[in-house]
């Protein structure tokens, strides 16, 4: 459930935690412990918040997008399900949209393809398709990418078939599609010999 500035006050009171203070005190946690377990669950209700928009201001103001982003490089695959979570949970704002992409953001996604969590992929390519403009549309959509999304295109997880399928019927040039497919071709071709 969303809920407006007013009533988090007013939820809150005047001696209560305040939803700022509340985030501070988690990125806080989340950059001065060593516990993995600990990070795990900040990550993860970090990516709760950012589900809400009233947080955005506060998650810009906090750096946690950068925590996000720092956080898609972790070698734990459940930090970067919960950050890639985070990342598609914020992406659609505009504010967030240009700072996940002007900070390397869509690298980073494209990387989490080949992570080994079908959460992490599904979050992945869901951001990847709120994260697609004019000026990304090159980036994103190289033919290793494409090639990836078209593996995953015919996986048995519907989720990720049907993701994958939309990312590249709505947003790929079909030429592209194609390269990618004699690509595939011919790498089945040597691989075969």
């Amino acid at each position: 459930m969303f809920s407006t500035k007013s009533y988090l006050q007013r939820k809150t009171g005047p001696y209560g935690i305040g939803r700022f203070s509340y985030l501070q005190s988690l990125v806080n946690e989340f950059q001065n412990t060593d516990d993995n377990e600990s990070k795990v669950q900040i990550m993860a209700n970090l990516a709760n918040f950012a589900y809400d928009p009233i947080n955005y201001e506060y998650m810009r103001a906090l750096n946690v997008l950068d925590l996000f982003l720092d956080g898609l490089e972790e070698e734990d695959d459940t930090v970067c399900q919960f950050a890639v979570g985070g990342i598609c949970n914020s992406c659609c704002d505009i504010d967030n949209k240009k700072h996940i992409i002007n900070n390397g953001g869509i690298s980073l996604l494209i990387r989490c393809l080949s992570r080994p969590s079908e959460d992490t992929v599904l979050s992945a390519i869901t951001s990847l398709n709120y994260l697609v403009t004019p000026e990304t549309k090159n980036e994103i959509f190289t033919i290793p990418v494409v090639e990836c999304l078209l593996r995953l295109s015919t996986a048995k997880n519907p989720k990720l078939k049907n993701l994958a399928t939309i990312l590249l019927e709505d947003h790929c040039d079909n030429s592209v599609v194609e390269q990618a497919k004699a690509f595939q071709s011919r790498n089945n071709a040597n691989f075969g010999s």
